[in-house]
């Protein structure tokens, strides 16, 4: 049974040349995002679409040669259009154009319109013989955004920054989710996807006027994720802690502790709790065996041996010593007995 996210590809390759833009329109005919498309390669259109289900989103990540699109209203009567589209350009220029305004998207940077409303995109590789264009592309139902329909109108066909701030959060989400899907249990998707969908909220309210039209609980699990992620990166600053993670944040150190209150652990703790893991997986590894413990403790934050050694028995009770030594042999055995089956292999 196949655990893993849902997910389907489609693969152009797969065809001869002449079958593959019709194959693609026909593909994209079955999205809300039904367009006619104008391309000069539709006589060998090499592309490639891998779509994700994440609960109410549909996340699509696609690679195609350049193409111009244009989305009227009678294509929006045959199709599903009470959805967003927020699009993430990964490779190329995308340019999106819907009720007068125009946004121009290099690559990482957002744009988002409305699929009811008629629009024209364009998405062209930047020098010939470069790579083919690449974005990521996610379908939200209306009612998956706690953002009152009206208030989302001025940033239609805008652009948003992916690369800084909470798009730079929610680009990195984006892009490892569909680069390695296979990483990730069914089981997770609905999870991941109110995730990425705190995200969206917050960068929707970031660039409104005012972000009171985003509700309070959502800001607050985005924030989590903000400040989780800025955990994860600077693990091996020894000066890592609720100070320095509330002032990078524009917040009080009280405040910071109150957003842990639902996340059944603190701050610091959260921090000892991902320092220990790293430990952990360090002195694990066969790779890193001529580093020192002490050593393997100061990438990750820990300058105190002894508080270290502490803090490691008390979450694993043992030692990191006998937790080295316990993993190493046992690579060291697999190993022999790998290399004593393949001197024993005859060809």
């Amino acid at each position: 049974m196949d655990t893993t996210l849902p997910r389907q590809v489609f693969d152009t390759e797969a065809l001869p040349p002449g079958e593959r833009f019709g194959w693609w329109l026909e593909m994209l005919a079955r999205t809300p995002g039904l367009m006619r498309v104008r391309t000069d390669h539709a006589d060998n259109f090499v592309a490639r679409a891998e779509f994700l289900g994440l609960g109410p989103m549909q996340v699509i990540r696609h690679r195609y040669p350049s193409l111009d699109g244009i989305r009227t209203r009678k294509l929006i009567q045959r199709s599903d259009a009470d959805c967003y589209v927020l699009a993430l350009t990964l490779t190329g220029t995308g340019v999106a154009d819907q009720d007068g305004q125009r946004g121009i998207c290099p690559p990482g940077d957002f744009t988002f319109y409305d699929c009811a409303r008629p629009q024209e995109l364009s998405h062209h590789t930047d020098t010939g013989d470069g790579p083919p264009a690449s974005s990521l592309v996610a379908f939200i139902p209306y009612d998956a955004l706690p953002l009152p329909h009206r208030r989302l109108t001025p940033l239609f066909a805008g652009r948003m920054s992916g690369s800084a701030g909470v798009g730079g959060l929610l680009a990195d989400f984006l892009v490892r989710l569909t680069s390695r899907p296979e990483q990730y249990h069914a089981a997770d998707a609905e999870r991941l996807g109110g995730i990425g969908l705190d995200l969206v909220a917050t960068l929707l309210g970031r660039n409104l006027v005012s972000e009171d039209a985003v509700p309070t609980e959502i800001r607050r699990r985005a924030l989590v994720v903000q400040v989780r992620a800025y955990v994860q990166q600077h693990l091996g600053d020894a000066t890592l802690d609720p100070g320095t993670i509330a002032d990078a944040h524009h917040v009080s150190v009280r405040s910071l502790h109150r957003l842990f209150e639902d996340e059944e652990t603190t701050v610091a703790a959260y921090i000892r709790d991902e320092r220990l893991a790293r430990c952990r997986r360090d002195l694990a590894d066969p790779a890193l065996g001529d580093r020192s413990i002490q050593v393997i403790a100061a990438r990750w934050g820990f300058r105190d041996k002894a508080h270290f050694s502490r803090a490691f028995r008390a979450a694993y009770t043992e030692t990191p010593q006998a937790y080295r030594a316990r993993h190493l042999d046992r690579a060291r055995i697999v190993n022999t007995t790998a290399s004593a089956v393949n001197s024993t292999r005859t060809y």
